[in-house]
């Protein structure tokens, strides 16, 4: 609640926080006195609202992402991108920015959405290779999943290499910009893909808590309990490629809130994915607020990129965990 308070009153035009709430309260339609409060609403209803729910959504699917990965993985360290989703979706950004033009003959609804669906697409269809790579004789291997996922990577990742090689100059800036990430230019238009995946992976992750526990234990363990393993391993790389897909796609590539997210909150709550999956939730889209506002503050009125932020934070706390943690 702080965190959304903060990120709709404090910017490059700084809001009185009553104004902010009062002005808030008046777009939702609560009568309460307005008047003098048209520029506060405009920067509100405008601007700042997308932007605070589309940070909302990313921080939230990002950290339930973590989570996921963590969980199948049996590893703490475990991060979305080891499934190949980031890289994948960097990749078909990578072709909407450079090769745009080819798309000439989209329709005039869609021409909004190219790089999104484009970022989407490259996610999933990587994600979908390397999960094709660990099956074998109606098995995933995660093991298999795991080396498939980090070579997947660095092929995409070269690829993306070459065309950056290949932009010119105003290209180049957008997709350096956009590798970079950023909740800048969120829009209520941009939101609503994001929003109805953001909820379908809040609403599905909590119900697969005990299954997630019990995996803990090992596979044939959970076997054991009476899971079924491999229909919960497609279901996670599944949930995990959607989410971080369209998270990537809305506001570029954000490092460290997947990985970070839930080792922090593991260290305060445990492991029952019952309470890490929702408080990871709410810690993602918290810190990632704060990141935005970071962004927002720090070189006001120019704004940094939030995966700067992101990474300047997490990195070296990260490394503060795993120093604390030898023995």
């Amino acid at each position: 609640m702080l965190a959304t308070w903060l990120s709709l009153a404090l910017g490059p035009v700084s809001l009185p926080l009553l104004d902010t709430l009062r002005a808030g309260l008046h777009l939702a339609g609560v009568p309460v006195h307005s008047a003098g409060l048209e520029q506060a609403e405009m920067i509100l209803g405008q601007i700042r609202l997308p932007r605070t729910v589309l940070g909302l959504a990313v921080g939230a699917v990002l950290a339930l992402a973590g989570v996921a990965m963590q969980g199948l993985f049996r590893n703490p360290l475990a991060d979305p991108g080891l499934v190949g989703v980031s890289s994948g979706a960097a990749l078909g950004a990578a072709i909407a920015i450079v090769c745009g033009s080819a798309f000439g003959g989209l329709p005039t609804l869609l021409e909004p959405y190219l790089l999104s669906i484009c970022a989407f697409l490259g996610g999933l269809a990587v994600t979908a290779l390397v999960y094709r790579l660990g099956r074998k004789d109606g098995q995933t291997s995660v093991a298999v999943m795991l080396l498939a996922g980090v070579a997947l990577t660095a092929l995409a990742s070269s690829a993306v290499g070459l065309f950056t090689y290949l932009a010119d100059d105003a290209t180049l800036r957008t997709l350096t910009f956009w590798n970079l990430g950023s909740l800048n230019g969120a829009s209520y238009q941009r939101l609503w893909p994001l929003l109805l995946i953001a909820l379908g992976v809040a609403l599905w992750l909590p119900r697969r808590a005990k299954a997630l526990n019990a995996l803990l234990l090992g596979e044939s363990e959970a076997r054991h309990l009476g899971i079924e393993v491999e229909r919960l391993k497609r279901e996670l790389v599944l949930c995990t490629a959607l989410g971080v897909g369209a998270a990537v796609a809305a506001a570029g590539l954000i490092g460290f809130i997947g990985l970070v997210v839930p080792h922090l909150v593991r260290q305060v709550a445990g492991p029952d994915h019952r309470v890490l999956l929702p408080a990871s939730l709410l810690a993602g889209a918290s810190l990632l607020l704060f990141a935005d506002l970071i962004a927002r503050m720090a070189l006001a009125p120019a704004e940094l990129p939030i995966g700067i932020v992101t990474a300047f934070l997490g990195a070296p706390f990260f490394l503060y965990l795993l120093v604390r943690g030898r023995p």
